[in-house]
């Protein structure tokens, strides 16, 4: 790499954004043709009022998104463009992401787009249900159903025992 100058290739970097910002600036980087990644997550919600789930879509680092451009020719437009705040730097120099960890998330990412957090579930693990009229309960994770949107959990309460279906998001395993 002996004529290799900082920033003249295209390399992935981290923008922080202005709160709340980070669809806006996704947006206007895609004026300056920049790559983004934005991981979004869907969390679901239990609506008291309704009874009904909610899906709520979150980023997964909120105010940071990524960013693949030319830091020699792009860092100045890029720092200064609408919901940017900064370009992440360490040691006066913009922080370069390798492009493994880029497609370590990408591939996280389901048929939907949005990232998989794998908290698997394996038969026998502990959980806590995090929501619902349910919600504290203690049980232990069975099986998930066919259409994987729920899962069957053993719930033991004062000398009672019984299944319960309840919608997959809202168990959390319990850490042991």
């Amino acid at each position: 790499m002996g004529n290799y100058v900082f920033g003249s290739e295209p390399a992935w970097y981290v923008l922080y954004t202005k709160a709340r910002e980070e669809d806006r600036a996704e947006y206007n980087l895609s004026a300056w043709q920049v790559e983004t990644f934005t991981p979004r997550l869907i969390e679901r919600r239990y609506d008291r009022l309704t009874g009904k789930q909610q899906n709520v879509i979150k980023h997964l680092f909120p105010r940071y998104i990524f960013a693949r451009f030319r830091a020699d020719q792009m860092l100045h437009k890029v720092s200064f463009t609408r919901g940017v705040h900064s370009v992440v730097s360490f040691g006066g120099s913009p922080a370069v992401v390798e492009d493994e960890i880029i497609e370590m998330l990408r591939a996280r990412l389901g048929e939907d787009g949005y990232v998989r957090l794998d908290d698997e579930l394996k038969p026998g693990d502990k959980v806590v249900i995090r929501d619902g009229p349910l919600k504290n309960f203690v049980g232990v994770f069975q099986r998930r159903t066919k259409d994987q949107a729920r899962i069957s959990i053993l719930l033991t309460a004062v000398s009672y025992q019984s299944h319960v279906l309840i919608e997959t998001g809202m168990a959390t395993k319990v850490a042991v």
